[in-house]
């Protein structure tokens, strides 16, 4: 090799070592924040105080390192159950403020915080935690509706967590609102540069819809520029349950409850889970 290639060379094996580098360094901070960059709710003060105009109960979950902050809103005679996972942001005492919803359709309410938001103690940190969580919060209501119709619902992300449960426990009917086929699936959209292997929650709702033997209301918005409504209807051909597809014309992903071709469709599907 002639001797003026050579620090020409050298400079390039060095770009490539740099680069190297830099990707394993955004890799690794990647791994380490995914958590905050995934569950993206806010913490309450541990005295906080709800309140609310309907009859309701706050209930501590212990689970293993922690515990969970749920609400039971009880109507006088209610119809059933909605056991509601909400979404990846927010907390209960932003979640509830359609609570009139479930009062016109006779239904009560239960819902909860993962750990880290609101009053709910402890930290995220595996798939495999988040669903016995989940099941550690159904545990806790379920025994008390054994002769009442339960309908699981699940909000974006909750939804992944609601499918799994409902393959567990077979609800009378499960909801999944803007659904998506799995996190990795929106991990190689957003960030393509980093191998799969590098995610600690797939939720891959498309590995175990087929498992699912409780009919299953899709509920999307036509504009749902963050999960397209493809998803739920990809979700939709690889379920093996009866299914149904609620999509709300003009609807996006944060806005759908405020739709009401979603109230009063979502009403007259959960009507007509309790028999009428």
């Amino acid at each position: 090799m002639p001797l003026f290639y050579r620090p020409a060379v050298a400079a390039v094996m060095l770009l490539v070592a740099l680069a190297l580098a830099a990707y394993a360094i955004a890799l690794g901070l990647l791994y380490l924040t995914q958590e905050r960059l995934i569950f993206r709710g806010t913490p309450l003060p541990s005295d906080y105080r709800f309140a609310f105009e309907q009859r309701f109960a706050e209930i501590q979950v212990a689970v293993p390192g922690g515990s969970l902050d749920a609400l039971h809103f009880m109507q006088p005679h209610p119809r059933g159950l909605v056991f509601f996972i909400h979404a990846t942001a927010g907390k209960l005492a932003t979640w509830t403020t359609g609570l009139d919803f479930y009062r016109r359709i006779n239904y009560d309410l239960f819902i909860f915080d993962f750990r880290g938001y609101g009053k709910s103690t402890g930290r995220i940190d595996s798939e495999a935690q988040l669903g016995a969580d989940v099941r550690a919060a159904w545990d806790a209501i379920a025994p008390a509706y054994r002769d009442q119709p339960i309908v699981i619902y699940g909000r974006s992300l909750g939804a992944a967590l609601a499918a799994r449960l409902a393959r567990d426990v077979n609800p009378r009917l499960l909801v999944l609102v803007t659904p998506f086929t799995s996190l990795a699936a929106i991990g190689r959209r957003e960030y393509p540069f980093a191998p799969e292997w590098l995610l600690k929650y797939p939720l891959s709702t498309d590995a175990l819809i087929g498992d699912i033997r409780s009919p299953i209301l899709f509920v999307h918005g036509t504009n749902d520029a963050l999960i397209p409504l493809a998803e739920s209807e990809r979700l939709r051909q690889l379920a093996r349950a009866p299914t149904e597809l609620l999509a709300v014309a003009g609807a996006g992903h944060n806005d759908i409850q405020s739709f009401p071709a979603y109230l009063d469709g979502l009403a007259t599907r959960l009507i007509a889970a309790a028999g009428g």
